[in-house]
């Protein structure tokens, strides 16, 4: 059988790798996400620790759970919604 994704909204923000995008994603997530040295965020989730790196977007799923998304895949998946 064959599925389609329903639409749905959801809130998202990029990361740069720098201190200033981890910061901001920090405040508005509300959540415990720590920033390594090296860039990386390490963002829980719902399926665990998972890491976020520069150019990935995080995304505020529908149960307001965080998760870090690939570019080529949350270009792929997600358009601007007004």
């Amino acid at each position: 059988m064959k599925y389609r994704k329903k639409p749905v909204v959801i809130e998202a923000l990029q990361y740069d790798g720098s201190m200033e995008s981890a910061a901001k994603i920090i405040v508005w997530s509300d959540r415990e996400i720590n920033v390594y040295p090296n860039g990386i965020l390490c963002i829980h989730t719902l399926e665990g620790i998972m890491e976020g790196r520069p150019s990935d977007w995080i995304i505020r799923g529908v149960l307001g759970e965080y998760y870090p998304c690939k570019k080529e895949i949350f270009e792929a998946t997600y358009e601007p919604a007004e």
